[in-house]
């Protein structure tokens, strides 16, 4: 009996398996962002949180009937994602690294409670998941007691498989908005009041050029500094989506006069005759 009581029951087993093999999935790049991880991912964020606590607060197979129980685990798991968030949020951050590693060290501690909880209790009244009558249950109802009972049988299992695949359609594929891309100066303080608006001939001027990539795809970027017509600054850059750049741009006036138009002209992929965005300043050049 003793060694009994040391075994992990079977529930909590498959919860500490399945969030090693989550953490192995995001740890090691072959996985990349497919259909395994966001199998693994889901019950990660969805399931697991809530219906581990769930099983500290209520250890016996009497406490609360089997719905509740699921209930409570996904309502709690949404709980448990937002604190653990917020708290990632302020402290190490949050990327899927410190945001699986914190869930699996949650899952640990909570899967030996869990097993603490229900050794305290008589083996007849611990709570466990008791497989083999799910699976005589599964097998007694998908026998087929006729036609139409099978016809019934096939439609559930069709629309049930149709459920998940919606549900991971939902989950994988990103929601495309409106594609667009920020576009703006910045003074040499990083801010955007105090433009330079007099210049001096053949010296240099300094100012920074933000963007902003929402177009949802990589995107080759140019941009054009032009006074009065000429090409002062020629510069090319790709970004992944959501990725930021921020350039220190150096360029030197090549003409004397007043109230010039200083262009900042942002052209997107290989289109260079009209500029995506367009920015502009009057300054003057003296010697």
């Amino acid at each position: 009996m003793s060694e009994k009581r040391n075994i992990v029951p079977l529930d909590l087993l498959i919860m500490l398996a399945w969030t090693i093999m989550a953490i192995v999935s995001v740890a090691i790049p072959f996985f990349g962002d497919g259909l395994i991880k966001t199998i693994l991912g889901v019950p990660m964020v969805l399931f697991i949180p809530g219906y581990l606590l769930v099983s500290v607060i209520y250890a016996g197979m009497d406490d609360i009937d089997i719905v509740k129980r699921i209930a409570l685990s996904l309502g709690l798991s949404v709980a448990v994602i937002s604190l653990l968030g917020l708290l990632l949020n302020f402290t190490f951050g949050l990327t899927p690294i410190t945001v699986i590693s914190t869930l699996c060290i949650y899952d640990i501690i909570f899967i030996f409670a869990s097993k603490y909880r229900r050794e305290k209790l008589p083996e007849e009244k611990r709570f466990s998941v008791r497989f083999d009558r799910i699976y005589k249950t599964v097998r007694v109802e998908l026998e087929p007691k006729g036609s139409v009972d099978t016809i019934l049988t096939v439609i559930l299992i069709f629309t049930t498989l149709l459920a998940i695949g919606m549900v991971y359609y939902v989950i994988a594929t990103p929601k495309i908005g409106e594609r667009f891309t920020e576009f703006y100066i910045l003074d040499a303080n990083g801010k955007a009041n105090d433009y330079p608006t007099d210049m001096k001939l053949g010296s240099s001027s300094n100012i920074s050029v933000y963007i902003s990539n929402h177009e949802y795809e990589p995107t080759n970027y140019t941009v054009q500094i032009v006074m009065d017509g000429d090409i002062l600054v020629h510069k090319q850059s790709t970004l992944d989506n959501n990725d930021v750049l921020r350039r220190n741009i150096t360029f030197v006036p090549n003409k004397e006069g007043n109230n010039m138009k200083l262009e900042f002209l942002l052209f997107k992929g290989n289109n260079l005759k009209s500029p995506y965005r367009n920015l502009s300043l009057l300054v003057n050049v003296y010697k």
